[in-house]
């Protein structure tokens, strides 16, 4: 590779490092070329950037992000990379459950959350939380919870009294 085109790629790499939430680091053995297009187009709808670049440029891309953890053991070998702009949960969960989908082929190497590294363990945590729609959903449910049983109160105080009523008449 060129210098200049190893510079491009450095400066790209920096590009999507800077507004990533969560990078997902993945050793891609054996993935065929129908999966790896299921995997992009997944990753798409999630909003979620999949790529593989050089180890060497992205060691590189992420000291000249300013992100002080050291990654060198990830890596390492064949590695691709899922990026989170927006959530930063996706990534995982995109990884993780493809990753069960295609058993040994996408294995997770290790990930960095708001520049900070986590370990593979830290990794299928966060794959296992619940989207960020069904916690809203959560939230709005125990918020509602307790109007509701106040509604039910009501009313069957209300039906009481009703039929109170005309036994006293």
């Amino acid at each position: 590779m060129p210098a200049q085109a190893k510079l491009d790629a450095v400066k790209k790499l920096t590009e999507k490092l800077k507004d990533a939430k969560a990078l997902v680091f993945v050793d891609y053995k054996g993935i065929s070329v129908n999966e790896d297009t299921e995997l992009r187009k997944n990753a798409r709808e999630l909003k979620v950037e999949y790529f593989v670049a050089k180890n060497r440029l992205m060691r590189i891309a992420l000291k000249e992000v300013g992100i002080e953890a050291d990654f060198d053991d990830l890596l390492e070998g064949s590695t691709s990379f899922a990026v989170g702009y927006e959530d930063g949960v996706a990534p995982s969960k995109l990884i993780y459950e493809f990753g069960n989908k295609l058993k040994d082929k996408l294995i997770i190497k290790g990930g960095m959350v708001d520049a900070e590294r986590v370990d593979v363990n830290t990794v299928k945590a966060l794959a296992k939380l619940p989207s960020r729609e069904e916690l809203l959903g959560q939230v709005a449910y125990g918020l509602l919870s307790p109007v509701r049983m106040l509604a039910v109160a009501l009313t069957n105080v209300a039906g009481q009294k009703e039929t109170e009523a005309p036994a006293a008449e």
